[in-house]
């Protein structure tokens, strides 16, 4: 299961209809307001490595 960076929630990678790739990473998102979210500003919310 993923987390989706926004809410926290858990996301099935499996079945995520909400999805966002960023700096070769892909992104979960429960829903598409999250999804929104974190496309308009990738860098707030992206894992750093």
């Amino acid at each position: 299961m993923a987390i989706d960076p926004i809410c926290k929630m858990e996301v099935d990678e499996a079945t995520a209809r909400y999805t966002t790739e960023y700096e070769g990473k892909t992104y979960y998102f429960c829903a598409p307001g999250c999804k929104a979210t974190f496309d308009a500003n990738p860098e707030l919310y992206a894992e750093s490595e």
